[in-house]
Parts: structure tokens; C-alpha cells; sequence
């Protein structure tokens, strides 16, 4: 595909760009646009490497919801035996609703609340990722007064330079997650001491978009260290969470696949006990959706040339919010000429834009694919500007199923309500 990204399960056919079995430009006719579509071969696949890289060892791949939440996805998933990293009650229910075991749920994030506690309590989830140690005493509190005790595994921050965008790296002193490696002992001392807690594991996550495995094998060393030093504090941990962050090829990044990153992985857990926990989100669905749009209009300025199609920034964050570079190509072959365009939506920001100066051959009516979609894309959608979020769409093989309806203009006032007198 463009700009020397390759994605499986994507390709051209008389022209035409297919997703499995099925055309994109059929989709789009059917289903409207904008609107995000995936490929379950791609997620299986994705999910499998893991799998397989991890056979013969106790582990538990835990899918952060948060990269991509819609529950058919979910369900997929949960149907290839994935658990689930969750970081809010609301995705909890998605992974209850779509028949994910609440026994296979990590509970991550800085902010939980009381009532969150409980819910994931009463569900029965693996263990809470706790991320503090005012969160623990809530945490005991809560468990106490419902007659339980907590799992817990402290996420432990090991100040280890990810290298990706400030954004989304999550494992220095700046950031706000976890809690600094020095304080981690005293921290797993008193949570030891609380008769409603029991201390299970050791989290990790460094940072997204990772693309050289080094500083995650870092990060395993300085918790490896941690292991043993509460071993002989009379503190055995159960299992090792790693976190997520493998990142995934957009242009031309060359990121290790997950066996190359877990046969080292493994190597420097040989002879341990522990189960391998991981929590990867980006690495299993990005690649597998394109967001389709339609050109509305082609606009020059000057030397400057538009493409104004009808996907925006609320459809589509992460140009804007990350600069992210993403693969942009028409659905079918075109003989217009090809000019360096700037791809825009019609939100009315200036920072509304999908890509910048990208070559491409274009006349108002085409439709684009932008590709590595899955991730971040409906997850960080928003109604902004007044605008309908986009539908989902899932191709396996030949099949297709709407799995998001588009919302309507009624769905954009559902819930708001009118003054009773003025």
C-alpha cells in the first residue's frame, strides 16, 4: 500500500481496493460515509501471534479496550480467549455485554472510583491495577465493606524512556501513571498488611507506538529487580504484567513482531514462576480497519490543493491531536492527474485534517481509505461541530455486518432537554 506500509487482507483487484472479500466502494454505497470497517481475519491473526508466541507458557493477553471498544469486536476476541484491560466501568459493561470473562479483566487507570470498585468487585475481575497509594486505601475500604478482598498489582512506573510521542508515553517520573519504582516496596508492604487486599502482581506500560523493544525489555528488568526484592520481604507475586505498547508499521517503521519481542521476553523470565500478563490494544486491531470518506470537494489556493471530504477530526483524531501519519489511497484506480493535496474535513477548525501533501489522483465524488484505522480512530470520536459519528462495519471473508449503526440527528439531542419556562 502507499507510502511502503503493508497491511494483510487489504488488496487491489481490477483497480479496486478490497478488504477480504469485499469491495470498499460497495460498502461505501451500502453503508454510507464516513464509516470505519474492519477485517476479522485481521484481528485473528493479530490476536494469534500472541497466542502462539506464548504457547507452553501460563499467560493472559489482556486486549486494552480502549484502543477500539465496540462490542462485536469484543466479542471476537473474547471468543479466541482473550481477557480484557479495562480502564473505566463503561467499558467493563462492554466486555460483559459482549460475553468476556469478568475473571480475565485487569482494572487499570488513575482515577477509579468507589463505585467503579464495587461494580468490578461484585463481577469478580482478575485484579485491580492500582495506581496509587491513596487508590489502594480506597481500594481496601471498598473491598471491606463488601465482605472481599481486592487482587491487586501495583503498577509501577520505572521511569524508562519509551521514545514515542509525549502523548502517549505513560513510564517516565513526568507522567501520571503508576507509581515510582523506589516507593513501589513500602506501597506492596502496607497493601500486604490489609486484611481486604491480596497482592497478586507486578504492572507495567511504558508507552504506545513502541517500535524497538529495548526500553520494554528495560522496563521488565527494573521489575524483574522488584520481584525479587519482595520475594525476600516474604511478598511472592503471582504474575507479571507487562502492559502493552508494541507498535505497528503506518509508513515505514519496522517494529518487532510479537515473537521477536516475547522469544525475549521469555528468555529473561526462564526459570520464573510467574504467569506473563500483556495488554496489548494498537498491535491487535490498528491495522485491521480503514476509515472510508468521499470527496465532496477539490479546492486550489495559490499552489495549494484541498481534498474536502466528509470524514473530520472528530472522526478521525489522531492526525490532529498526534500528527499521525496514516496511508491514504482512492478506492479505485483513477486516470485524474495526480497533485500533492492536503486532505481536509469540514469541521471548522484549522487543525482539521486527515493528512497533509500526499500524492494522489483525485476527482470530487471519489472515495478514500485511510488506513490503520482500528485504533484510536472510533474510540476518540466525538460529535463536535454537531456532527453524527460514523458507522462500524466488520467483513469476514465474504460477509458483512453493520456492527454501529450511524447515529442520527436525533441521537445528537438524545437526553438533552428544553428549559421549562424562559
Amino acid at each position: 500500500m502507499s507510502g511502503g506500509a503493508s497491511f494483510s487482507h487489504f488488496s487491489r483487484r481490477d483497480g479496486e481496493l478490497y478488504i477480504e472479500q469485499v469491495a470498499l466502494n460497495a460498502l461505501a454505497n451500502q453503508f454510507g460515509t464516513p464509516c470505519y470497517v474492519y477485517s476479522a481475519a485481521v484481528l485473528r491473526d493479530n490476536f494469534d501471534a500472541y497466542s502462539r508466541a506464548l504457547q507452553g507458557r501460563d499467560h493472559l493477553i489482556c486486549y486494552a479496550v480502549k484502543a477500539c471498544s465496540n462490542i462485536a469486536i469484543l466479542q471476537l476476541l473474547a471468543r479466541r480467549g482473550a481477557g480484557f484491560d479495562i480502564v473505566s466501568v463503561g467499558e467493563l459493561e462492554r466486555v460483559l455485554l459482549a460475553g468476556g470473562d469478568p475473571a480475565k479483566v485487569v482494572f487499570s487507570g488513575v482515577a477509579k472510583t468507589a463505585s467503579e470498585m464495587r461494580r468490578a468487585l461484585d463481577v469478580g475481575i482478575h485484579c485491580f491495577n492500582v495506581e496509587s497509594a491513596a487508590e489502594l486505601e480506597v481500594l481496601a475500604e471498598v473491598a471491606a465493606a463488601a465482605g472481599q478482598r481486592a487482587a491487586v498489582s501495583l503498577r509501577v512506573n520505572p521511569d524508562v524512556d519509551a521514545g514515542t510521542h509525549p502523548y502517549i508515553s505513560t513510564g517516565l517520573k513526568e507522567n501520571k501513571f503508576g507509581v515510582a519504582i523506589e516507593q513501589a516496596e513500602a506501597i506492596y508492604q502496607r497493601a500486604a498488611a490489609l486484611p481486604s487486599i491480596e497482592v497478586v502482581g507486578v504492572d507495567c506500560h511504558i508507552g504506545s507506538q513502541l517500535t524497538d523493544a529495548t526500553p520494554l525489555l528495560d522496563a521488565l528488568e527494573r521489575l524483574l529487580a522488584l520481584v525479587d526484592r519482595l520475594d525476600e520481604l516474604g511478598i511472592p507475586l503471582q504474575h507479571i504484567d507487562l502492559g502493552g505498547g508494541l507498535g505497528v508499521r503506518y509508513r515505514d517503521e519496522q517494529p518487532p513482531t510479537a515473537d521477536a519481542y516475547l522469544s525475549q521476553v521469555l528468555q529473561r523470565l526462564e526459570g520464573r514462576p510467574q504467569r506473563l500478563v500483556l495488554e496489548p490494544g494498537r498491535s491487535i486491531v490498528a491495522n485491521s480497519a480503514v476509515l472510508l470518506t468521499e470527496t465532496i470537494y477539490l479546492k486550489q489556493s495559490g499552489d495549494k490543493h484541498f481534498a474536502i471530504v466528509d470524514a473530520a477530526m472528530n472522526d478521525m483524531l489522531r492526525p490532529s491531536l498526534y500528527q499521525a501519519w496514516m496511508a491514504l489511497e482512492n478506492t479505485s484506480a483513477s486516470d485524474a492527474p495526480e497533485r500533492l493535496y492536503d486532505v481536509v474535513g469540514p469541521v471548522c477548525e484549522t487543525g482539521d485534517w486527515l493528512a497533509k501533501e500526499r500524492p494522489l489522483r483525485l476527482r470530487s465524488g471519489d472515495r478514500l481509505a485511510m488506513f490503520s484505522a482500528g485504533a484510536y480512530g472510533f474510540t476518540m470520536a466525538s460529535n463536535y461541530n454537531s456532527r453524527t459519528r460514523a458507522a462500524e462495519i466488520l467483513v469476514d471473508g465474504e460477509q458483512v455486518q453493520l456492527i454501529r449503526e450511524r447515529e442520527t440527528l436525533a441521537d445528537l439531542t438524545r437526553g438533552e432537554h428544553l428549559l421549562d419556562s424562559v
